[in-house]
């Protein structure tokens, strides 16, 4: 099979493309043929080991898993004699952080990393629907929302702003969104009651104040965004910060007005099954920008690492079944 391989942190130009032996499925795994996967900022900080804290997890000189990719959406061909949960023919997705190696045509993975996709969403949608979805609900889940409140979201255009934008949707809020000139229109249309243009204006100078300031692309500070937060407001940044502070932020302002919240992520078994419900019911939508093939795969990586993308960046490595074939 074709796989996306590293054997050492490297620069997307590095990535290769490989036949390597298709894997089979132990007694607790399934086979999955994959169909769609997407490079996204996790993809990003697994191929380069940035932030530096990656290499403690994926393997301090180089990584322990050389097929890269963190999601999947595909059918499952095989199953381990233990597997009960999934049949031959399913049609599944499913994400995993510290790699999935999923970037290639099969992968094996045990039961708590795959989840069946609702029957009205097609491959691409599911595929596009996990990274930045499973991180979009620990921001809003990390906090009490009330109807009235005002919340601003910093990169809406990004996979975890464009998820929690539809997500806060739910609630009767008003949101405040930022993104770039070509973007404003995709952001309205996601929800949001006012847009700020970062390419024009700063947010932070803004004359209103909020109950919540979400950063998604970690490009703002606490610091900075203190003068818009309410007496009692909540800051929480998808980053660690320049210096880790956003760490250790949670316990210094933990007896103040304003706080500091970091957004560790829920167990997927909380965040697929309630992004799945919002997929089958059309409450969310997921962003897709670009596609690509997988002999295409470091020119996806160049193009997430520049911080421009919009949603989600889609690799195809088969032709796919629609959803009703």
């Amino acid at each position: 099979m074709k796989a996306s391989i590293r054997r050492s942190y490297c620069s997307p130009s590095r990535i290769r493309i490989e036949e390597v032996e298709k894997p089979t499925p132990q007694d607790d795994e399934v086979l999955i043929r994959v169909y769609n996967t997407t490079v996204n900022r996790t993809d990003c900080a697994n191929l380069t080991a940035k932030p530096l804290i990656m290499r403690f997890v994926l393997g301090l000189f180089k990584p322990r898993k050389i097929i890269l990719g963190t999601d999947f959406a595909g059918e499952v061909i095989a199953i381990g004699k233990n597997v009960k949960a999934f049949n031959i023919g399913d049609r599944v997705f499913g994400f995993n952080d510290t790699g999935a190696e999923s970037q290639a045509e099969y992968i094996t993975t045990t039961k708590d990393h795959v989840f069946s996709i609702p029957g009205n969403i097609d491959f691409k949608q599911a595929a596009a629907g996990l990274e930045g979805a499973h991180y979009a609900y620990s921001f809003i889940h990390k906090v009490t929302i009330k109807s009235g409140q005002n919340m601003l979201i910093n990169g809406a255009t990004g996979a975890i702003g464009s998820a929690l934008l539809q997500f806060a949707r739910q609630y009767d809020v008003t949101i405040t969104a930022t993104c770039n000139t070509k973007n404003i229109e995709l952001v309205k249309s996601l929800g949001a009651d006012k847009v700020f243009d970062y390419t024009k204006e700063d947010f932070t100078n803004d004359n209103d104040t909020y109950d919540f300031v979400f950063d998604t692309v970690g490009k703002s500070t606490f610091g900075k965004c203190k003068l818009i937060l309410k007496e009692k407001g909540i800051y929480i940044s998808s980053e660690l910060g320049s210096y880790s502070q956003n760490v250790f932020y949670p316990l210094l302002t933990s007896m103040s007005g304003k706080k500091v919240i970091f957004p560790i992520p829920y167990n997927k078994q909380k965040t697929i099954p309630y992004i799945s419900h919002l997929l089958e019911t059309g409450k969310f939508k997921p962003v897709i920008d670009r596609e690509y093939l997988i002999e295409e795969i470091s020119e996806a990586y160049e193009y997430v690492i520049k911080g421009l993308k919009t949603g989600n960046v889609l690799i195809n490595l088969v032709k796919k079944p629609s959803c009703n074939e």
